[in-house]
């Protein structure tokens, strides 16, 4: 039963997956953090329909991820719980900071 449950789940998901990424966002409005220079690279985001998000770097327009609303809170969640934040290089090989 539960193998089934499983199965269904990640059909769910993935027909929720082709269907956000088969959304035409050429019109698109995109935010970022205020107080960043044109030339600075920085994250985008778009709202999409049924709370879904867009992001982007503003320097490759190309490349853009796609989340669900329930995606990008878990994302956003985490971010403020601190899941993200990035240790020093050398605090991460196990080497000496000089």
């Amino acid at each position: 039963m539960a193998d089934a449950e499983d199965k269904e789940l990640r059909a769910r998901k993935d027909r929720e997956r082709d269907e956000l990424y088969a959304l035409d966002i050429s019109g698109v409005e995109w935010h970022s953090a205020p107080g960043t220079e044109s030339h600075e690279e920085r994250v985008e985001i778009a709202y999409l329909p049924e709370g879904a998000v867009a992001m982007r770097s503003s320097l490759d327009h190309d490349t853009v991820l796609r989340y669900t609303e329930a995606e990008w809170r878990a994302f956003v969640l985490g971010a403020r719980d601190g899941e993200f934040d990035l240790e020093p290089a050398a605090e991460r090989s196990g080497g000496d900071v000089e």
